[in-house]
């Protein structure tokens, strides 16, 4: 069976982070959505999303297809009840459609997938799903104690050295090419993973449920409290606090982080912070792409979430429910905005439009420091989307 990935309506509630990547790219606890399905499936996935973002993620159809909501991350009931679907037959919860199985000829137009006449059935298992952007931290924990046992079961740790202090260390996992020394590492609360060839200095001190995914480097006298993922390449220090970190970002310096989500290509300056709780100890809200205003999240705790590509500058302070667009960079004394558009150049005394074809420049200049190709295709993602953004830049 051929599995496909598709983006639901919760890919607008998702932006900013969802402008460079599919729903299922998002990584929530130790994988991507994705990377849970295709373990849980045993076999490679790819993705139904929007045009301009098809050519890094392009659409495989075959005779027979199913496509599952990318939104969901996977248990293995669910994908019990999936690979049981019969063709013309849907998984639904409620209004929500979780998969659904379907021939090439209604795969012809992706963008206009007709479900008329197809069986409905209702999900007995349940899940969780990334609706807001909040969810990510929101469900961190839960989906890395999920990951861990999937990654884990049947394998065994490497072993830690005896410069560390332990708390719980059957809940420690360890893999190849990982250096751990002179650390304080309590997992009585949750789960530690350490991905391949990762680097934890001296006197860092962390909490799980946590993970630091592949050629990651916690810095010298870190504070991590869980839970918390470190996406793959990123380097941080200071403090954090229930956040995630896609991959290939850097929080390096002196500085807290809580209740954020940091996407992939970012850097925090040195003593950059956030807030994560109104001094009123009121609900915080977040700016929404798809109402153009402030929405509630329900939530007392929330910090900074920032798409693919931006920056801050030393000493930068961002408010409590900040969200930043992509190819931001953000700089100045005080607090800032708490909504910065995407291509945003500034501060506290006002933002300019940051050139796309400097932004351009950056960004392969990035890549290069990491060994990565800025190839022609994220070079046309960028652009699409500074042109997809350009009515925000006017609020």
């Amino acid at each position: 069976m051929n599995y496909i990935l598709f983006d639901d309506h919760s890919r607008n509630n998702l932006l900013p982070l969802t402008y460079m990547r599919p729903i299922a790219e998002i990584r929530v606890g130790i994988l991507t959505i994705r990377e849970k399905w295709e373990l849980l499936l045993g076999t490679k996935t790819s993705t139904l999303t929007e045009n301009y973002l098809s050519v890094k993620y392009p659409i495989v159809k075959e005779e027979n297809n199913i496509l599952i909501n990318g939104s969901v991350c996977p248990t293995k009931e669910l994908v019990a009840e999936i690979t049981r679907l019969k063709q013309n037959q849907t998984l639904v919860n409620g209004e929500l459609i979780i998969a659904l199985n379907i021939n090439s000829d209604d795969l012809d137009d992706a963008s206009d997938i007709d479900i008329s006449g197809i069986d409905e059935i209702e999900a007995k298992g349940g899940y969780n799903t990334i609706n807001d952007p909040w969810n990510i931290f929101q469900l961190n924990g839960e989906e890395l104690v999920k990951d861990f046992a999937l990654i884990t079961k049947g394998r065994k740790s490497q072993v830690i050295s005896k410069t560390n202090r332990m708390v719980a260390p059957e809940n420690i996992f360890i893999e190849e090419g990982a250096s751990v020394e002179f650390a304080i590492i309590n997992a009585s609360e949750g789960p530690v993973y350490i991905g391949k060839n990762a680097v934890i200095m001296e006197n860092a001190v962390i909490r799980g449920p946590f993970a630091l995914c592949e050629g990651s480097v916690i810095k010298m006298a870190a504070k991590i409290y869980g839970p918390t993922t470190i996406g793959p390449f990123s380097k941080v220090g200071g403090e954090i606090n229930n956040s995630v970190i896609f991959g290939y970002s850097n929080k390096a310096h002196d500085g807290f982080l809580g209740n954020s989500v940091i996407a992939e290509w970012c850097n925090l300056g040195a003593d950059t912070n956030n807030s994560n709780l109104k001094n009123s100890y009121d609900e915080v809200k977040l700016w929404s792409y798809t109402q153009q205003s402030f929405v509630g999240t329900g939530l007392q705790f929330c910090g900074l979430i920032m798409a693919d590509h931006s920056k801050s500058g030393i000493n930068t302070m961002f408010n409590t429910g900040t969200v930043v667009g992509v190819n931001a960079n953000v700089f100045g004394s005080g607090y800032q905005r708490n909504f910065i558009p995407s291509f945003s150049w500034g501060g506290t005394s006002g933002f300019k439009v940051f050139d796309i074809k400097k932004a351009l420049k950056v960004a392969q200049a990035v890549y290069a420091r990491r060994a990565c190709n800025f190839n022609e295709k994220e070079q046309d993602i960028l652009i699409e989307i500074f042109d997809q953004t350009a009515t925000n830049r006017l609020l």
